[in-house]
C-alpha cells in the first residue's frame, strides 16, 4: 500500500549496509531500505533526525500508531501522536534521538534514493577521553550490517531542513566549522560548480580526520588540527585575507558558543550583511541533545 506524502518529512526505516572509518574522529555509515524510494533531498546540509536503539534493542522504540513503513506524515513533521508518546517512556527504553547532517545520497536509474550515506563525529571513544562517550557515538563505533534504525527525514527534494542558500548575486562562498559540521561542509564544497570562488576553516580533532575533497570550485580549504594546535576556526578566519571575489555568502555550523563568535567575526568585524549569514548551532559545550532541546 502507497501512503501520500503531504507534508515534506516522514519516517524511514532503514538498516546498516556497511560503515567505514573516516578517520579517529569521524565513521560513515551507510544505510538502506525499501522506504528510501520516498526519500528525496536537494539540500547539501540537509538535516536529518535519526532515532537509535539502546543496547540490547533490536530496534530504536518509537510508538508510530501506523507502524515502522507507513507513519503519518503530518504526525511526523508536527509531533502527532508519536511525539508525546515517545517522550513520556522510559529513557532506558525510549529510542535515542539525535539531529544529524546527510553526507550523501545514491539514486537508482529511475531516481528512487537506494542509499544515504552519514558520517558520525566520535566524541569519548578514544582511551583516556576527558568525557565519555554519548550513545550516539557508542552506537555508531559498534555499527554492524543489518542494525536497525529510524529516520526522519525529507520526502520533498527541496525542504525548510536545507539551510545553504547562497543568493544568486554570490562571489564568494564562506564555509567554517567543526568536525561536527565536516560532513555538510565537504558535501556543499563537492557540489560547488566550476568557477566558484570558495574559502573553509574546518576543525577537526586529529590529523588523521582530514579528508580529500574533490570539488570543481576554486576552493581554499584550511584544516585545523586541534591537538597539533592550530588556531579556532574563528581565530584563523580573523587573520586571513578574503579575495576580493564579489559578495560574499558565510555558512557556519558546529559548537553554538564558536558559531556564534563566527558569525560576529563577519557580521561585526567584517561587515557581511547579516542576511547573507547562514549559522547553525549543532552542539553546545556541557550539554546534550536532550538538554539543548529542552533549553529551547
Amino acid at each position: 500500500m502507497t501512503t501520500a506524502v503531504a507534508t515534506p518529512f516522514r519516517f524511514f526505516s532503514l538498516q546498516v549496509v556497511r560503515t567505514r572509518r573516516l578517520g579517529p574522529s569521524l565513521v560513515r555509515v551507510t544505510f538502506g531500505g525499501a522506504d528510501l524510494h520516498a526519500f528525496h533531498s536537494d539540500g547539501r546540509d540537509q538535516s536529518l533526525s535519526l532515532f537509535l536503539p539502546h543496547p540490547g534493542q533490536p530496534e530504536p522504540v518509537v510508538p508510530l500508531d501506523l507502524g515502522w513503513g507507513s507513519p503519518r506524515s503530518s504526525e511526523a513533521e508536527n509531533g502527532g501522536g508519536w511525539w508525546q508518546a515517545w517522550r513520556e517512556l522510559p529513557d532506558d527504553v525510549r529510542a535515542v534521538m539525535r539531529s544529524y547532517t546527510l553526507r550523501s545520497l545514491r539514486r537508482d536509474a529511475e531516481g528512487s534514493t537506494v542509499e544515504i550515506d552519514i558520517d558520525f563525529a566520535l566524541h569519548g571513544i578514544e582511551p583516556g577521553a576527558p568525557a565519555p562517550a554519548g550513545p550516539a557515538s557508542r552506537w555508531a563505533a559498534r555499527a554492524t550490517p543489518g542494525d536497525r534504525v529510524l529516520l526522519l527525514g525529507p520526502a520533498i527534494a527541496d525542504n525548510r531542513a536545507i539551510r545553504f542558500r547562497p543568493p544568486e548575486d554570490t562571489g564568494l562562498v564562506v564555509l567554517c566549522g567543526d568536525e561536527t559540521a565536516v560532513p555538510a561542509a565537504t558535501a556543499i564544497l563537492e557540489s560547488l560548480p566550476a568557477g566558484t570562488c570558495a574559502r573553509a576553516w574546518l576543525e577537526v580533532p586529529h590529523a588523521g580526520d582530514i579528508q580529500d575533497v574533490r570539488t570543481q570550485a576554486d576552493a581554499e580549504i584550511t584544516w585545523l588540527v586541534r591537538h597539533d594546535g592550530s588556531p579556532m576556526a574563528v581565530d584563523a578566519a580573523r587573520a586571513a585575507r578574503l579575495p576580493p571575489a564579489g559578495r560574499p555568502y558565510v555558512w557556519i555550523a558546529g559548537e553554538s558558543g564558536r558559531v556564534k563568535a563566527l558569525r560576529r567575526h563577519f557580521v561585526a568585524e567584517r561587515g557581511v550583511d547579516r542576511r547573507r549569514v547562514t549559522f547553525v548551532g549543532y552542539w553546545r559545550q556541557g550539554m546534550a541533545e536532550e538538554e539543548l532541546r529542552a533549553a529551547g
